[in-house]
C-alpha cells in the first residue's frame, strides 16, 4: 500500500478492510476505516514524518504559514474564536521598583534568565548558549512585559491570542493553525506540544498499570468522595441508582475511545498494617459473640492456615495469599481479568456497602479465554506475553462470549462470600462505596494444579511467588504433622517430582556435566536462585558455570553459556537416594490408615479369646485421633463399641461390688 491520498484516489480502503479481516460485503466499513485513520493515525503519521520540533521552517515553508489576522474564512483559527487557551489581561500594572530591582541583580538573576530568548526560530525559555559565537539574531530581553514570552514557537509571532495554545507539559505556546496538522477545535483535557510528544515517544516502553494516587484518605473521607462522585455522575441519590444502570455505563466507558473517567480504588490494603474486618485474637474489647468468629474457619485470617490447607506449610507470611488484603471501592473502580497466583483458590467477603459485580470463566476454559484475549489485542500480548497476570487488562464479556467463551455473572452483596476456583479467570467492578476482604487458600487437591501452574509460568518466563518443590519437600520432611488427605496428595505430587528430577539429572550426565555440589537453596534469596531464562525459583537443582554468576534450571541448560559441559556445575539440594527415602516416609503415613482399618475390623469381628479388650479398643481410637484420620463410619462404630463396652464394664463392676457386700453382711 501507499499513502492515504493514493489509497483514496484508487478506492482501495475496501481492500485494506479486507486485509484486516473485515467482511468485504459491508462497503460502509471502508468509509469508517478511513474516518478512523484520519482522526487517530494520520496526525501521528504526519508528526513522525515532519521536521523535528524546534527547527525553523525553511523559506519554502514560510509561505505555508498563514499570517495572524489574515486567515481565510475556512481557517481553523476562525472556528476557535471566542475560545481561548491563552489570554492577555486588558489592564496590566507593573511594579517598576520590582523590575528595576531584578535588573540591578544583573544577568545572573534566575527570573531574568527564565525570560530570555536566543536566536531566531522556536523559542525555549531558559536555553543556555554554550558557545561564545555571535548569535544569528539580536538577543531580546523581555524585562518589561512578562506576557511577551507567549509567542508561537513555529511562526515566532505573538498575535492571534484567541488561537494560541499553551502546552500542559512545558508551557510553550503555539498557534492552532501553525501546528502540523492544524487543529480545528480546542483539545479536551491536557494538550502536549510536538516537543513533548516527541520526548514521550522516545521513552522506553513501560508496562501497563495504574497510577498510585497522591492523595490520602480516611475511610470516612473516601466514602464521602465516593458517594458524591456517584451522585453527581448519575444525577440522583446513590441508593436510587439500579445496578443495571451502573453496569451498562461501566462497559460503555470501557468501550469508548474518546472518553476517560478517573476513579480511585483502595486496593491491596495489608491487614497486618491496617487491621482486619474480621475479629482476631489481637482485637480489643471483644464480646462473647465475637470469640466464636475469632476461631471460625470462615474468618479469612484463619482459612489459609487450617489443618488441611497446603498454604499453612509455607513458612513466610505471603501478603495477599496467606494474609488477607482489604479493598475499599467506589463506583466504577475495577479489578481486571486475572486468575490467582499459582492458580490457587480465592475467597472474597463483602463486609458492607454497595454490591460488587463479578464475571468469571471456568478454569477448564482458561486456555480458550486466553486465546480469545490474544486474538482481540495481539499487539498488547506481543509486548507483554504475561499481560493477563498484570491485572491491567479488561474486555467486555460480550466480546468473549462472541468468541465462544462461556461467561458467568453475579452480584455480590454485603455479607456474602465469592469463591474462585483454580485457574478461573475473573473480573468485575464496584457499584459504589464498599469494603471487602480477600485471601487465597489451597486444599489438598490444589497440589497437582499448582505444579502445572509452575510449568505454565516457566513458559511465560514469569516469576513465582514461592517454590512449589520446596513446599512439597518441606511437607515430606514432617509426614506425621500432615493430615491423611494432605499426605496422600503430597505423596502423589512428590512421586511425579522425583521422576522428573531423575530424568533431568540423567540428561545432564549425558551432556557431559560431571561436577556436582550440594546447595541449601532455601537459605538463598529468591532473586539469587531464579533461573536466568525462565525466572522459575530453583530448589531441587540448578546449573551454574564459573564464567559468570548466572544460574539456570535443568530444563534450560542450553541457555547457560557456551562453555564446555565439563566446566558446568550441578547444584543440588537432595541426592537421588535421599528423595526416595522422603517419599517412603510419606507412603508409610498414607498406608498407616489402611493398616489401622485392618486392625480395627479384625478386632471387632474377632470371637472368643481373639477379641480385643476395652483398653486395646481405646488405644485404637486414640491412635486415630492422634494421626488425624478422616472421619468415617468405622471410627463411629468403634466409638459406639467402646461406649457400650464401658457401660457394660461399669455395670459388671457394680454387680461385683454388691455381691461382695451381701456376702460380708451374712
Amino acid at each position: 500500500m501507499c499513502g492515504p491520498d493514493a489509497v483514496s484516489q484508487s478506492r482501495r480502503w475496501n481492500q485494506i478492510a479486507h486485509r484486516m479481516g473485515f467482511p468485504t460485503a459491508k462497503h460502509h466499513l471502508s468509509f469508517t476505516l478511513k474516518h478512523h485513520y484520519e482522526k487517530i493515525l494520520q496526525p501521528y503519521d504526519i508528526f513522525k514524518s515532519a521536521q523535528p520540533a524546534g527547527e525553523q521552517p525553511t523559506a519554502a515553508d514560510q509561505s505555508a504559514v498563514p499570517e495572524a489576522g489574515k486567515a481565510s474564512p475556512d481557517d481553523p483559527a476562525k472556528k476557535l474564536a471566542g475560545t481561548r487557551r491563552v489570554s492577555r489581561p486588558q489592564d496590566t500594572t507593573l511594579d517598576h521598583d520590582a523590575v528595576q530591582e531584578l535588573a540591578d541583580q544583573g544577568p545572573n538573576n534566575k527570573e531574568l534568565k527564565r525570560l530570555q530568548f536566543y536566536g531566531a526560530g522556536p523559542k525555549m525559555s531558559g536555553y543556555q548558549e554554550n558557545n561564545k559565537s555571535k548569535p544569528r539574531a539580536k538577543k531580546i530581553l523581555y524585562d518589561i512585559d512578562p506576557l511577551a514570552r507567549y509567542v508561537c514557537h513555529i511562526c515566532t509571532k505573538g498575535d492571534s491570542e484567541e488561537s494560541m495554545l499553551l502546552c500542559d507539559g512545558c508551557d510553550d505556546s503555539y498557534h492552532t493553525f501553525c501546528l502540523n496538522p492544524p487543529l480545528i477545535e480546542i483539545p479536551k483535557g491536557d494538550w502536549r506540544c510536538p516537543q513533548c510528544v516527541a520526548a514521550e515517544v522516545e521513552k522506553p516502553q513501560e508496562a501497563f498499570g495504574f497510577e498510585q494516587a497522591q492523595k490520602e484518605y480516611t475511610l470516612q473521607t473516601f466514602g464521602e468522595m465516593a458517594d458524591q462522585f456517584k451522585s453527581d455522575y448519575f444525577n440522583m441519590p446513590v441508593h436510587m441508582i439500579p445496578t443495571q444502570t451502573v453496569e451498562r455505563e461501566f462497559w460503555r466507558i470501557v468501550s469508548s475511545i474518546d472518553e476517560d473517567v478517573c476513579v480511585e480504588y483502595g486496593a491491596d490494603l495489608h491487614t497486618m498494617d491496617h487491621g482486619s474486618g474480621f475479629p482476631t485474637a489481637q482485637s480489643k474489647n471483644l464480646s462473647d459473640a465475637d470469640q466464636e468468629y475469632v476461631r471460625s474457619g470462615w474468618n479469612l485470617n484463619n482459612i489459609a492456615v487450617l489443618d488441611d490447607s497446603i498454604l499453612a506449610h509455607i513458612k513466610a507470611n505471603i501478603s495477599g495469599m496467606k494474609v488477607p488484603w482489604m479493598y475499599v471501592g467506589m463506583c466504577f473502580s475495577t479489578f481486571c481479568w486475572h486468575n490467582e497466583d499459582h492458580w490457587s483458590y480465592s475467597i472474597n467477603y463483602l463486609h458492607w456497602g454497595e454490591p460488587k459485580t463479578w464475571y468469571g470463566v471456568s478454569g477448564l476454559r482458561a486456555q480458550q479465554f486466553e486465546e480469545a484475549m490474544k486474538s482481540a489485542a495481539p499487539e498488547l500480548f506481543k509486548a507483554q506475553p504475561d499481560l493477563l497476570h498484570q491485572l491491567v487488562t479488561t474486555m467486555n464479556p460480550n466480546v468473549l462470549m462472541a468468541a465462544g467463551v462461556p461467561i458467568f455473572r453475579t452480584d455480590q452483596h454485603a455479607g456474602e462470600f465469592v469463591v474462585t476456583l483454580p485457574r478461573a479467570y475473573h473480573t468485575g467492578f464496584n457499584q459504589g462505596f464498599n469494603f471487602a476482604e480477600a485471601v487465597n487458600f489451597a486444599p489438598p487437591d490444589w497440589l497437582a494444579i499448582g505444579r502445572q501452574c509452575v510449568t505454565h509460568y516457566s513458559q511465560l518466563r514469569r516469576f513465582c511467588v514461592f517454590s512449589h518443590d520446596e513446599l512439597v519437600c518441606s511437607m515430606a520432611l514432617e509426614p506425621q504433622r500432615l493430615s491423611l488427605l494432605v499426605a496422600s496428595a503430597t505423596y502423589q505430587n512428590m512421586l511425579s517430582m522425583i521422576d522428573d528430577e531423575r530424568t533431568s539429572r540423567t540428561q545432564m550426565l549425558e551432556k557431559g556435566v560431571r561436577r556436582a555440589e550440594r546447595e541449601a537453596f532455601e537459605l538463598l534469596q529468591d532473586d539469587e536462585r531464579q533461573c536466568d531464562y525462565c525466572k522459575t525459583t530453583c530448589f531441587l537443582s540448578a546449573i551454574t558455570c564459573p564464567c559468570s554468576q548466572r544460574l539456570v534450571c535443568l530444563r534450560h541448560y542450553d541457555k547457560l553459556c557456551q562453555c564446555p559441559a565439563a566446566n558446568h556445575v550441578l547444584k543440588y539440594r537432595y541426592t537421588l537416594q535421599e528423595l526416595p527415602e522422603m517419599l517412603r516416609a510419606l507412603k508409610v503415613r498414607v498406608e498407616s490408615f489402611d493398616q489401622w482399618i485392618l486392625r480395627v475390623k479384625d478386632g471387632l469381628e474377632a470371637t472368643g479369646e481373639a477379641r480385643l479388650g476395652l483398653d486395646e479398643l481405646k488405644a485404637l481410637l486414640q491412635e486415630a485421633e492422634a494421626n488425624r484420620f478422616p472421619q468415617s463410619d468405622l471410627i463411629t462404630s468403634l466409638a459406639l463399641v467402646i461406649e457400650e463396652a464401658t457401660k457394660c464394664s461399669m455395670v459388671a463392676q457394680q454387680l461385683a461390688l454388691n455381691k461382695v457386700r451381701t456376702r460380708s453382711g451374712t
